[in-house]
């Protein structure tokens, strides 16, 4: 997967905006105000920051040398993913099943507003 996948990926979601505010290069992608993945998309190798399941993010790292615990977060709840160590679609799945945390986290009327499955 290259950056500008990852990049669309992140943003094909619904309400999904990519902002930066720790710097010009780090990519902030968040659902109604709330982060879901963070990267910069120049850095090799690509790396990405995701929200997890604390059970699934413990196997995934036991799994998968790519997953590692997530860099400057909450290691519970977030692994640093080396995108080109795994297969796009493991990827893919990671990526929505961060953002369907994020949005499982939010008030319901956030969540209605967002007309997602």
């Amino acid at each position: 997967m290259t950056p500008q996948e990852l990049r669309a990926l992140c943003l094909s979601f619904n309400a999904a905006v990519e902002e930066f505010p720790f710097n010009p290069d780090t990519s902030v992608f968040k659902v109604l105000g709330k982060l879901f993945a963070l990267t910069n998309l120049d850095a090799r190798p690509l790396t990405v920051n995701l929200k997890c399941d604390p059970e699934d993010a413990v196997r995934l790292r036991a799994e998968h040398d790519a997953v590692v615990p997530g860099w400057h977060m909450n290691k519970r709840h977030w692994n640093t993913v080396t995108v080109g160590e795994l297969p796009d679609r493991m990827v893919r799945e990671l990526v929505e099943d961060s953002y369907d945390l994020v949005v499982a986290g939010l008030p319901r009327a956030e969540r209605l507003k967002l007309d997602r499955a």
